[in-house]
């Protein structure tokens, strides 16, 4: 059963790589702040995102990954992580999102299937 006027928004990309991470992070803050029933999933190369490490200062780009603490402030408190890609790409915590549910690839699936519109970046 769908979510009335729900959102996901799946973030594939590893960040720095492309604006997309950024543009899914600024995507989930703006329906947020509207008070939208909204999740953002972690997957494939878009667990990198979650990364503690990470530092944009390197490669001479703003680092927008300190941005995902602010979530809870704009009502983003699912957050769900491909266990499966995780372990594909090694990494372990600490992440960005302490409060971020890790599932497994199948329940990721189903519990995507319940809302009614999805944005992938």
């Amino acid at each position: 059963m769908s979510k009335v006027n729900s959102l996901a928004i799946i973030t594939t990309q590893a960040p720095y790589s492309s604006a997309s991470g950024k543009d899914a992070l600024d995507m989930a803050l703006i329906f947020g702040s509207y008070e939208q029933d909204i999740a953002l999933f972690f997957i494939g190369d878009g667990v990198w995102q979650l990364i503690d490490k990470a530092n944009g200062e390197l490669l001479q780009v703003k680092d927008y990954l300190k941005t995902f603490s602010a979530l809870p402030f704009y009502d983003v408190e699912d957050v769900f992580i491909c266990e499966q890609s995780l372990k594909d790409r090694g990494i372990e915590g600490p992440l960005n999102i302490q409060s971020a549910q890790t599932l497994s690839k199948q329940t990721l699936i189903e519990t995507l299937k319940q809302y009614k519109a999805v944005l992938r970046f």
